[in-house]
């Protein structure tokens, strides 16, 4: 029976002179079908990505630290050895040794001038690694916008067709609208949970390496009250 039914259909494909065939599309006609907003869009990515990748290894090189830095720290402080301490903060080129380097040049002074040093330290610090963050923050919030509007310039392109067309409107002719519409708003959110989810990433980091620095920072007040026994 199915047989009878393959054969009728194929008879009847034959008979009006017609083939079967497939319609496809690549991501990059889908993309172009998009119109100018999936080129602001397609910057939008590019941007994102580079300051993700950009600050992610920025961030993941101020995390690092040695184990022994502090234990040293502690010895040349309690051995008189201030200069010491000193170079070996220059030495290392992290966050934590700039900010601990600051507060062995006030060894001397009053604790709460010492203290202000380093958190002043430690706050330029951090506010050097949230530089462009904010930026990866806005392409999340703007991609999604972006892609809206460019839903609500599709589906204006698909009404003017449908009213210039008259009685003669069919798919074809509303395609174009209606493409630029769905593409550029899939677009739109792609970019934006991507950026969103890089935001997040880069701000856990962040916060990481501030709890060290407030760690060691406190650390090191404690060192200063030690006796030097």
């Amino acid at each position: 029976m199915k047989t009878g039914i393959l054969l009728q259909v194929n008879a009847a494909i034959e008979a009006a002179g017609e083939e079967p065939t497939a319609i496809t599309l690549s991501v990059y006609e889908l993309v172009l079908k998009g119109g100018w907003i999936m080129a602001i869009l397609g910057l939008l990515s590019i941007i994102a990505i580079y300051i993700f990748l950009e600050r992610y290894f920025t961030i993941s090189r101020a995390s690092r630290e040695n184990k022994n830095f502090m234990n040293n720290i502690r010895d040349f402080i309690h051995n008189g050895r201030v200069d010491s301490a000193i170079a070996l903060c220059k030495s290392t080129d992290t966050p934590i040794a700039r900010m601990i380097e600051k507060g062995l040049t006030r060894i001397g002074r009053p604790l709460n001038d010492i203290a202000t040093a380093i958190e002043n330290i430690g706050k330029l610090e951090v506010s050097r690694l949230e530089k462009n963050v904010a930026g990866l923050a806005t392409i999340a919030g703007a991609a999604p916008m972006l892609g809206f509007l460019g839903t609500v310039i599709g589906m204006i392109i698909a009404f003017y067709d449908m009213s210039m067309a008259g009685n003669n409107i069919d798919v074809a002719l509303l395609s174009t609208g209606i493409y630029q519409a769905m593409v550029t708003t899939v677009g739109g959110l792609i970019v934006g949970i991507v950026a969103y989810v890089c935001y997040n990433i880069l701000v856990a980091r962040i916060e990481k390496v501030v709890y060290k620095l407030e760690a060691r920072s406190t650390e090191f007040m404690d060192l200063l009250n030690e006796p030097a026994g």
